[in-house]
Parts: structure tokens; C-alpha cells; sequence
């Protein structure tokens, strides 16, 4: 087996490390197993329905990652407003 050296941002090595202590593996034997389980490009094809998208978003974990937002439609909401009121430049 051959090595590789990365250099990761330290935001990612820690959470690398963290999900790979979750997961009850080193971090050498998480990193192998996200390489391995990835997706080829002929199975990654993009969500076509709804619920095909939030099972997308919560395999990706992106789904609750917002703590600060307690009303989502609230929020949307707000930031739907402020584009409407933009002023537009030519």
C-alpha cells in the first residue's frame, strides 16, 4: 500500500477526525472508506423529485445545520422580501 501525504484546512481535519471517531475508525481507515463508498459518476445523478432532494440533502448532511434559524419559512420569508426591495443598477 502507498502513502499520501494531505494538507487539509484544519476545519476539515477536524471534522474529519470527529465523524471518524463517530463512525469508531481512524481517520485513515474513514478517509479510505469515503474514497471507496463515493459515488461513481454514473450513479450520481441528480435528485428528479422532492423527496429524492432532502434524502440528497440529509445524506450530505446539510439538512438541520443551521441551528441559528429557528423559523425556516420566517426566514425564507425575510430573505425573499429583501430581494424584492434591492434596487436593481443598470
Amino acid at each position: 500500500m502507498s502513502r499520501i501525504t494531505l494538507d487539509l484546512p484544519q476545519e476539515l481535519e477536524r471534522e474529519l477526525k470527529t465523524k471518524a471517531t463517530q463512525s469508531g475508525l481512524s481517520l485513515s481507515e474513514y478517509i479510505l472508506h469515503l474514497l471507496f463508498t463515493k459515488p461513481t459518476s454514473a450513479e450520481n445523478t441528480m435528485p428528479k423529485t422532492g423527496a429524492e432532494l432532502v434524502a440528497y440533502w440529509q445524506q450530505e448532511e446539510l439538512c438541520g445545520y443551521r441551528t441559528d434559524i429557528s423559523d425556516s419559512q420566517t426566514y425564507a420569508r425575510a430573505i425573499r422580501d429583501k430581494a424584492e426591495k434591492r434596487i436593481k443598477h443598470a
